[in-house]
This record gives C-alpha cells, structure tokens and sequence, in this order.
C-alpha cells in the first residue's frame, strides 16, 4: 500500500515538474523575436515646425551573424554589417520603391525623395 502511494506521489511530482518546465520554456519564448527580424518599440512625431515632422524611432532586431539592425523600404530591419561600417546607407534599401535614395555629403544618412518632391531625410546617431 505504502509503495503505490509512493508511486502516486512520484508521478504527480513528475507531472508537475513537466507542467513548469513548459509554462517556463512557453515564457521565455514570446520575449523572443525570430531570427533575422525586427519590431518597432517605440515610435514619436513631432510636427510643431510648420511643414516639417520630426520622427524618432526606436526598433529591437534578433539578426544572424554578420547582420546589424538597419532599414529596408522604410522599416526596421537586419542588413549586412558591411553597409553600416561603409556608411553606404542606400545599399540597405532604405526608401520606398518609388521613391529615390541619396547619401547626406558627410555619409551620417541619407535622403528619400519621392516623385512630387517631398524629401524625407533619416540621420543616423
């Protein structure tokens, strides 16, 4: 009698052991992003000049070897390392496609100009 209750507290010890082991694996693993991709933390405009909006924006990547977070047709994203060591920032695609990419003269960013004129000048810090 005394062995099946043991027996019975084992196999609920085992159960229990398991269920956490999941629910600790099942947390850990939605802080996660995929490999190669990245999210928008936080996004903030500031439109108080007239026909000017400042925009800041900050991005969390999970990219592989030999990538660092960048842009790609306006969004955040993994590019190779090589272009960021280069400052040859329009190699990343930064703009649109219908929109056409220029490097600032002192290479600290790049400009996006689209067809009717309206340019977008992104910085890098």
């Amino acid at each position: 009698m005394q062995l099946l209750r043991l027996a019975w507290a084992l196999t609920a010890a085992a159960v229990c052991f398991l269920l956490l082991l999941l629910l600790h694996h099942q947390i850990l693993r939605e802080g996660q992003l995929a490999a190669g991709t990245c999210e928008i933390v936080t996004l903030d405009r500031d439109s108080s000049q007239p026909k000017r909006t400042i925009a800041r924006q900050t991005a969390r990547c999970a990219c592989r070897k030999g990538q660092i977070a960048g842009t790609t047709r306006a969004r955040p994203a993994c590019v190779d390392v090589r272009i960021v060591r280069s400052r040859q920032w329009c190699d990343m695609t930064p703009c649109l496609d219908d929109e056409g990419c220029d490097l600032l003269v002192n290479q600290s960013g790049w400009t996006c100009t689209q067809p009717g004129g309206r340019v977008k000048t992104t910085t890098v810090s």
